[in-house]
This record gives structure tokens, sequence and C-alpha cells, in this order.
């Protein structure tokens, strides 16, 4: 039976070859994929992801050739992003704590997420969560993604999660101690060096940000700890990190590495690369 994939998107934009190279990793080898946004819209790439011509500041020049943009343009524009699964309509709400039943609500939310997360993790071999700068509004601090990787890493199944993605990790934690799942481990992520000082932008709002809200580097730094450790790998190609059950890249050129390497968790075990 060839595996399934489940790979979580945002609906202010992300970076078209950072769902492109996973994408097609996991078509090689035939795995079904399963695409999924907060709230069930469709989708679509920033459009400077899918323009050779576009300079990356931080960089200095183009992050996108022009067969990467054609596909990513392909794939945009294809029917596979059509009707995404709705991560809202499939994972309850926590209830305030001052709701009137506050005792009830939170013992029926309890049951339904242990439902529903169970449903979804035995359904999957793997999760995905592609980066860019949309993943930033509405996936960073989305709590119904953090309960879903919460429940991927208990049941041992592995995560990868790219550029601004690699924030859902960091804030994804058990509510009785907030305690890092990330504490002791090794990842990669965007660090400082490749963050906009201006122009950090979404679909469907009219806002330039500026520089990114928050520094990924930092949290990543801190939410790692003294025996886990941020690897930027700064003045390398690429840098993709796996320490299991977590797959982190850094960026637009690690997406390709970052998939394949996720097929060799799946197929050969890999437990350790990059550190």
């Amino acid at each position: 039976m060839s595996k399934r994939i489940l790979v979580v998107l945002s609906e202010f934009g992300y970076w078209g070859e950072e769902l492109v190279g996973p994408v097609e990793a996991f078509d090689r080898q035939g795995y079904q994929i399963t695409f999924m946004t907060p709230t069930g819209k469709r989708a679509h790439a920033l459009p400077p992801s899918v323009d050779p011509e576009y300079v990356d500041p931080p960089l200095g020049r183009s992050v996108t050739t022009r067969d990467m943009a054609r596909r990513a343009a392909d794939l945009d524009e294809s029917d596979r992003l059509d009707n995404p699964v709705s991560l809202q309509a499939l994972i309850p709400e926590r209830p305030y704590y001052s709701a009137l039943n506050h005792l009830r609500e939170l013992e029926e939310y309890h049951a339904r997420l242990d439902r529903a997360t169970g449903d979804l993790v035995s359904g999957f071999d793997g999760l995905v969560i592609v980066g860019g700068s949309g993943p930033i509004v509405d996936l960073a601090n989305n709590e119904r993604l953090h309960e879903l990787v919460l429940a991927f890493v208990k049941a041992d199944k592995p995560i990868l999660a790219e550029c601004y993605g690699v924030a859902v990790l960091a804030f994804a934690r058990e509510w009785e101690d907030r305690a890092s799942i990330l504490w002791g481990k090794h990842v990669t992520g965007h660090p400082k060096e490749y963050d906009y000082k201006d122009g950090t932008g979404f679909l469907g709002v009219d806002f330039n940000m500026g520089p990114p809200p928050y520094p990924l580097e930092y949290i990543l730094r801190d939410a790692t700890g003294p025996e886990g450790a941020f690897h930027g790998n700064v003045g390398k190609e690429t840098s993709v990190i796996v320490d299991y059950p977590f797959v982190t890249a850094r960026s637009t050129p690690d997406s390709i590495p970052s998939g394949e390497l996720l097929v060799e968790v799946l197929e050969n075990g890999l437990r350790r690369h990059g550190w």
C-alpha cells in the first residue's frame, strides 16, 4: 500500500518551490498526497515565488530558476490544490476558560480532539508544513495545527517543516506544561541573515508588514535549549536537518532535498542527517 502524506498550506501564500520539492519527491514514490488549509480555502503561490526575475533582497539575487518558476506555476494552476481539507472543520477549538460551562465544554473538546487527531494520524504516514511568508499569519500560532503536530509526534510519525513553517514546531506545545517539543532537538529554519528588512508580503491583504514580526532563528534557538541547536548554515547552499521525528528545511533551495530526505525517513528509517 502506498504511503499517504498530509500537506498543510497557508491561505495567505506559500512559496512555490517549497511545495514543488516535496510533492515531486512524493510523486516519484507513488505516495498519495492530501492537501489541507486552515479553513478549506484554496491555497495559492506567492507571486515572487513564480517570478524568476524577482531578486530576493537578503541574498541579492533571484532564488527561482525559470524551470522552477514553470514547475511551481504549473502546480499552482493545476486542479491538485482544489478542494483542500479544512483543518477548522476537522479539529475542534479549545473553549475559553470564561465559558459558562467550561468543564463540560472542555471534556467534550478533549473527546472530539482525540477522535479527530486519531483519525488523521492513522490515515497518514507523514505531515508536511510548507513555508513562505503566509504561515506567519495562519499557521504559526494555529492551535488546531499545533494539536495535529502533537498527535503526529505522539504517534512517532515524521513531520517536515520548511522555512517559516518551522515556527509551528516551536509553538506546538502541550497545554499542561507548555514545554517545547523541540527541546534537545537539532533544527534549521529561516535565519536572521535571510529575513527581509522590509516588504514581507501576504496574499489577500493590502499590508506591508516590513520585516517579519518575529525572528524565527531566535525562537528556534530558545526552543531547542542547551542540549539541542539551531543550525542556520549561512554561507552553505542548502540546510536540511533530520532529527527524528522532525525534518526541517531552511528556505527555498532546501525544498528538494527535504522532500527526498523525508522519503529516506519513511522508506529506509533515516533518523539523523545534517548535524
